[in-house]
């Protein structure tokens, strides 16, 4: 009997040890996606880089660590839903979930704050993919992410038209939306109270004047891309044409202080996609969004007034002043183009790292990283507010295939930023997936995390 034991045991032990040999081959067998090759930088270096399952072509950005993982949420361009991806590790992310979002609706901004994560749907068009002739969805979607990698939806709140754009959500009881609302032209400002994210209500709204059906215009009219910056009682918007000053102590009843036209001389359309408050200091960065080059038909990028990038002073809040103007992006020495206006695709600002509310990502100061679409990422010293200088920047390789029908000529898009508290700035393309980078240039913030 003894022995009849033993050669049992002894099977169990082979056993035991055969699983943990093919466990551990298969642990040392995943690796890392390989960091495309081409790429050009400046005073930054790839460290990482996830192809996202095949998902290339994501969008808005937004991190959280739990438990001492880093989970990074991302929307999608191409893909109707939104992804998470474990980046602890840096150099070696990992895919962990897609969750679905509504089909033929665009999917591609999301904010989170705490354990609550709010979703935005949008009707879209044919030049993005889909179809405006077949039904979608809109508006925002509440989930709790206690679980940070098992979404769970609490509520569906709609605006009644065509959605939601941007959402910005700091924590607390409100967050604001860029929304299409009946009754007006353009997206205008929604707060939203989330204090029972099961039943959301909105809290207040604010319309530059002439965006309400039959009412009369006072100056330049556009809409509202989002988000607003929230300080206290004050709210910071790029609105329309405008950086807009706003007195929130009554949400239900928000009053402007102060508003800077900037159309003309600066270009129409997104000529304010969004500012950025420099904590400690009386000043605002704003941006425009490079347009044109997206489709055949499409006037080609560049072709009319330029783009703002500049840094305003509020230290009047009801006088806000232009102080200086951003350097123009220049090509890498030896490119086959004298300007990105002739690269092809979009040439201009796009995103910035907002996020810099959320506890896990790198606090506003010196330094303003920007998308730039067919010039990549570029890092802006602004320590100096009348004098900014660009300090580094990093250019994805040209595409080799094609994700996502913009733009026309496959062509890099670098869309959206997100820096965390350890160092790590990630960026998304229209034809990539994600890269996870490093700066290495003047004024590198000393990491806060591990």
């Amino acid at each position: 009997m003894k022995s009849e034991h033993a050669r049992f045991a002894t099977r169990v032990a082979l056993i035991g040890a055969a699983i943990a040999l093919v466990l551990g081959v298969a642990q040392r067998g995943v690796r890392a996606d390989q960091i495309p090759s081409g790429w050009q930088a400046s005073n930054m270096r790839p460290v990482g880089y996830s192809n996202l399952d095949g998902r290339g072509g994501a969008f808005k950005l937004a991190i959280r660590q739990v438990n001492g993982r880093w989970y990074l949420y991302l929307g999608h361009l191409w893909n109707h839903g939104w992804s998470i991806v474990d980046v602890t590790d840096a150099a070696n992310p990992k895919y962990l979930k897609f969750v679905p979002g509504p089909e033929n609706t665009w999917t591609i901004q999301m904010e989170l704050h705490d354990s609550l994560m709010l979703t935005a749907l949008q009707k879209s068009s044919a030049a993005w993919g889909n179809d405006p002739n077949k039904p979608n969805d809109e508006g925002v979607i509440l989930w709790d992410i206690s679980d940070p990698v098992n979404p769970k939806q609490l509520s569906h709140w709609k605006t009644g038209s065509t959605g939601i754009h941007r959402i910005g959500y700091p924590g607390g009881r409100y967050a604001n939306l860029a929304a299409n609302m009946p009754g007006f032209r353009g997206q205008i400002l929604v707060f939203l109270d989330v204090s029972d994210p099961k039943n959301p209500k909105e809290a207040g709204r604010w319309w530059l004047p002439g965006q309400k059906d039959g009412e009369t215009a006072t100056g330049p009219v556009g809409g509202f891309h989002g988000p607003a910056i929230i300080d206290g009682t004050k709210a910071y918007l790029g609105y329309g044409p405008s950086v807009v000053t706003l007195d929130i102590s009554d949400v239900a009843h928000p009053k402007m202080l102060g508003r800077l036209d900037f159309v003309p001389p600066f270009k129409g359309g997104i000529t304010l996609h969004d500012v950025a408050l420099i904590p400690g200091k009386p000043l605002l960065f704003a941006h425009s969004e490079g347009s044109g080059g997206d489709t055949a038909d499409q006037p080609p990028t560049c072709s009319g007034a330029i783009d703002l990038v500049a840094m305003v002073s509020i230290k009047e809040l009801s006088k806000p002043q232009l102080i200086s103007i951003f350097p123009t992006p220049a090509p890498p020495k030896g490119a086959s183009y004298t300007s990105f206006c002739d690269k092809g695709g979009r040439f201009g600002p796009h995103n910035t790292n907002l996020e810099y509310h959320l506890p896990d990502v790198e606090k506003q100061a010196d330094l303003i990283y920007l998308t730039y679409f067919n010039a990549g990422l570029r890092i802006f010293d602004i320590k100096e507010p009348r004098l900014p200088k660009e300090a580094g920047w990093f250019i994805p390789p040209t595409p080799t295939k094609r994700i996502g029908p913009l733009p026309a000529k496959l062509e890099t898009q670098t869309e959206d930023v997100l820096v965390d508290t350890r160092g790590n700035i990630y960026i998304t393309d229209k034809q990539w997936g994600l890269f996870i980078l490093r700066y290495t240039g003047e004024g590198e913030p000393r990491p806060t995390a591990k």
